[in-house]
């Protein structure tokens, strides 16, 4: 599969507005190439260069399998948003600590076997676990940002 965005190239810098240093607004994605056999997709957004470990920013799953883009970071039903590692639903930007060097926020778009169906309070390990299991395909765009 492939995965972009009209805001950045794969390891470009992701503009502020996208970011905690501008409106925190969800980048537009778009992807194409999900093989015949999906029956669902989720999309994860992780920075993996975090302090504490990989921190999780986005985690939308259930998106319908004719799902191609993601233009205003809301996804339309059965698709929904989890708790990312803010512990709210929905996008949380880029917001690495100050002085850091540029940290890599990896977006990951998967085709899946069967939906989700997790609840909206899962964790962000819970998705990734199921994920794991149902995953069939992916694409990857990695951006970049530093405060």
């Amino acid at each position: 599969m492939t995965l972009r965005s009209g805001a950045f190239a794969d390891g470009g810098a992701i503009p502020a507005r996208y970011t905690c240093a501008g409106q925190g607004l969800a980048p537009p994605l778009a992807w194409r190439g999900a093989p015949a056999a999906a029956r669902a997709q989720a999309l994860v957004m992780e920075d993996p260069d975090a302090p504490g470990g990989t921190f999780v920013h986005w985690v939308v799953i259930d998106l319908s399998p004719d799902t191609t883009a993601l233009r205003d970071g809301r996804p339309a039903p059965p698709g929904r948003a989890l708790r990312n590692s803010f512990g709210e639903r929905g996008y949380g930007g880029p917001c690495p600590p100050e002085g850091d060097a540029p940290h890599r926020y990896v977006f990951r778009i998967y085709a899946l076997d069967a939906p989700l169906r997790l609840g909206t309070d899962s964790s962000p390990a819970d998705a990734r676990t199921a994920i794991g299991r149902h995953a069939i395909a992916s694409g990857r765009l990695t951006g970049r940002f530093g405060r």
